[in-house]
């Protein structure tokens, strides 16, 4: 993918989305806010590329990887 058609995707999800704050780390086990970011995207991808959705990608990126975390924690 080329770093301006990342540039455009990320400057219009930041246009488009309200800011969500990072859930404080409990004793290091949850999702990290870039993991999230990445995995957001990669779910703006998979839903070919719409806008509008990106608080919904946001937390189903947030419910995936700290599904995974608390996993391997048990």
């Amino acid at each position: 993918m080329s770093s301006k058609l990342k540039s455009n995707v990320s400057k219009e999800l930041q246009a488009n989305s309200t800011h969500v704050e990072p859930r404080e780390a409990s004793g290091g086990n949850a999702a990290s806010e870039e993991n999230i970011r990445r995995r957001a995207y990669e779910i703006y991808f998979e839903r070919g590329e719409q806008p509008g959705s990106e608080l919904d990608d946001w937390f189903q990126a947030e419910r995936e990887l700290e599904g995974k975390v608390l996993a391997q924690a048990s």
